[in-house]
């Protein structure tokens, strides 16, 4: 009876991560209530040994099913209580239990957040943490983590580290993949004063930098002028207030007098769908900013901008690291504000998550739940987006210069190049 109660137990703890729908109190009574034969679980029409026919529903028979494999689980757990040569944290065996679940989907986007994970998370959406200053890049295509942006005047940039360098290491035993880097960014935070060690792959060359934690403040938007009637804003991250921010740049370059707007998106990972869908907005008549397909072919139209847009022309920058609600951002202006899109071929995430909360401890789980497609139905997972001006960086050039530098700035001084022309 222990191992039954145990896989309940677990099977509740673990529906809160997979989804699945718990078995009424009935249908458990009828599993578990007695072991003679007229109260055993069967399947529809399989027969009693007196030859009666016994049907259940097609719901507790897969209810019932899914807690067969979950007693294969409270097996293992007591084994491991009873057999470890010191006394289990349990706490810790169902974490990675959960983490364990959400690996099983084989989804680099879908992972399982411990209370402190969860917590660290919400932190990093305020803008605000204790860490190295670092916005890193999974590409699971190639298996790697590369740093995207560093945080200027950040311990990270004062000790060297570049954009384009790969996290290679952290500490001294922790390689660093796409499917662990949460833990990565983990022990890279910590207390204000304190170090770690952190190895990076620069040009095929390992360099390990001592960098010490302290607090970070992540602004999410840059904006200037860069000639008159022509206005940039780079928008680094969905994350923050970072719609609100750019909203108030559009706000302060419109007070300017701009006909055309650059939006640079290189190097932004993504974020909060519904930031791009209030930025959409601001350039978007009424329709779609995207649409959702789930697995069973349904469609969502969730995400809608509204009539009243703002009357410029615009340019898109983006590159071979804009994903998700980046790519959700460019196709939406590509298709239904004319937008003209500069740079390189985009990374092709078209998959978005939710991020919900797990039980009453403060745990939480990202899952990914649906593709999506621009206005137009434009398929964007691994495939990414095509620019209509495809700008490549010089070789060797990986970024490392100021702000709206024009001069040194290929990609930016081409997107400036096409927006000259848009105005005529």
């Amino acid at each position: 009876m222990k191992k039954v109660l145990l896989a309940v137990s677990l099977l509740t703890a673990l529906c809160l991560l997979s989804s699945c729908m718990m078995i009424s109190g009935s249908g458990l009574e009828s599993m578990f209530g007695s072991s003679s034969a007229d109260s055993q679980p069967l399947a529809l029409g399989k027969q009693t040994d007196d030859g009666d026919t016994v049907t259940i529903s097609r719901e507790e028979y897969l209810n019932y099913q899914r807690l067969q494999k979950f007693s294969e689980l409270a097996d293992l757990y007591e084994d491991a209580e009873k057999y470890f040569f010191r006394e289990p944290d349990t706490e810790k065996m169902m974490e990675y239990a959960a983490k364990g679940l959400l690996a099983g989907l084989d989804d680099p986007y879908t992972f399982y957040y411990s209370p402190e994970e969860f917590q660290k998370m919400l932190e990093d959406d305020e803008g605000r943490y204790v860490g190295i200053g670092v916005m890193i890049l999974s590409d699971v295509n190639e298996d790697t983590c590369v740093i995207s942006r560093v945080f200027k005047g950040g311990p990270a940039e004062e000790a060297g580290v570049m954009r384009g360098d790969i996290l290679y290491r952290v500490g001294e035993d922790l390689y660093v993949t796409p499917e662990n880097v949460n833990e990565a960014v983990n022990i890279m935070r910590g207390e204000p004063g304190t170090s770690v060690d952190v190895t990076f792959m620069r040009d095929g060359e390992e360099i390990t930098f001592n960098i010490v934690r302290r607090e970070i403040q992540v602004n999410q938007v840059e904006s200037t002028m860069l000639e008159p009637g022509i206005g940039y804003i780079a928008l680094y991250e969905f994350a923050g207030e970072a719609d609100k921010e750019f909203e108030s740049a559009l706000d302060e370059l419109t007070e300017q007098g701009i006909d055309g707007l650059i939006i640079d998106l290189r190097d932004n990972s993504g974020g909060w769908v519904l930031q791009a869908q209030t930025i959409g907005d601001l350039f978007m008549d009424a329709g779609d900013l995207c649409y959702l397909v789930y697995r069973d072919g349904s469609e969502e139209h969730l995400y809608r901008t509204r009539d009243g847009k703002t009357d410029v022309k615009l340019v898109v920058l983006v590159n071979e690291m804009s994903a998700s609600s980046s790519e959700i951002l460019t196709g939406a202006l590509r298709d239904s504000a004319d937008a003209t899109v500069v740079g390189t071929q985009t990374f092709g995430k078209g998959i978005v998550q939710s991020v919900l909360q797990s039980g009453d401890q403060g745990a939480g789980f990202q899952i990914t739940v649906a593709e999506y497609f621009s206005p137009k139905g434009n398929k964007v997972h691994e495939v990414g987006i095509e620019p209509d001006v495809i700008v490549e960086r010089p070789e060797g050039d990986k970024g490392n210069y100021d702000f709206a530098d024009v001069e040194k700035d290929v990609q930016l001084r081409t997107a400036l190049e096409v927006m000259r022309e848009k105005l005529k």
